[in-house]
């Protein structure tokens, strides 16, 4: 595909077939993904590709621990819970994914499913576990880098038919995943890719979130009126009447 054409096309794949992916095929895209940039041509990045009885093993982990309110504990620092127009933003995906399931508000024993799903990893046949060296915190840099990894492995992956979710709910127990991974303790865990074959007949895969427009996010400077090719917009806090 051209790459705008794929970049707009991908979607969040959550309904994935019961069919392997080829370890070669997962070469291949990592491969083509570790070409994303880096700051200073650090390479921060590990990836471990799960699959089988070592995946079923974190699902199940990740799963009894949260039945059992076992708070969240992940490798680094993060805002559990969003405010504002992110949570808005969350909520309005959210709800795309619930109409189209069919669930309803009241319905808490099929949305208590759809989260554990998102434990399970949407019970995708792979998962890529992306992390990085402990010895490089304060790592948001690094973190940074494996963002850039984790976009084009997702687009690789597309380009070859294979769907996926950037999943943080995969993680969020790490010591379960540093356990049956077999991820050493000086690395830390980021975030973890499901993927696997689109299952066509899942409506959540159907579902493609919105972008906000670039005039509620972008600001221009120094722009002329005849680089915009109509009436510049003020800043915010310009001063312009």
């Amino acid at each position: 595909m051209e790459f705008e054409q794929l970049i707009k096309a991908r979607r969040s794949i959550r309904g994935y077939l019961d069919k392997p992916v080829p370890r070669a095929v997962i070469d291949e895209i990592i491969e083509v993904a570790k070409w994303a940039p880096s700051s200073m041509n650090t390479q921060p990045w590990q990836v471990h590709v799960i699959t089988g009885a070592p995946l079923d093993r974190i699902r199940r982990g990740n799963t009894e621990n949260m039945v059992k309110g076992v708070p969240p504990k992940r490798d680094f620092p993060m805002k559990e819970a969003y405010e504002g127009a992110h949570r808005k933003r969350q909520i309005d995906i959210a709800v795309q994914l619930f109409d189209a399931m069919g669930i309803a508000r009241d319905d808490k024993v099929r949305r208590t499913d759809w989260v554990m799903r998102g434990f399970r990893q949407f019970d995708a046949p792979v998962s890529l576990v992306l992390t990085y060296d402990k010895v490089l915190e304060p790592a948001a840099i690094s973190q940074f880098d494996l963002g850039a990894l984790s976009h084009a492995i997702v687009l690789a992956a597309w380009e070859r038919g294979l769907g996926c979710v950037i999943n943080g709910q995969g993680i969020m127990q790490s010591s379960v995943v540093h356990e049956h991974a077999g991820i050493p303790d000086d690395q830390h865990i980021m975030i973890c890719i499901a993927m696997g074959y689109p299952d066509e007949s899942f409506v959540a895969n159907k579902v493609k979130s919105v972008r906000e427009d670039n005039k509620t996010f972008v600001r221009y400077v120094g722009f002329s009126e005849a680089d915009t090719g109509h009436e510049a917009a003020a800043a915010p806090g310009s001063g312009t009447g």
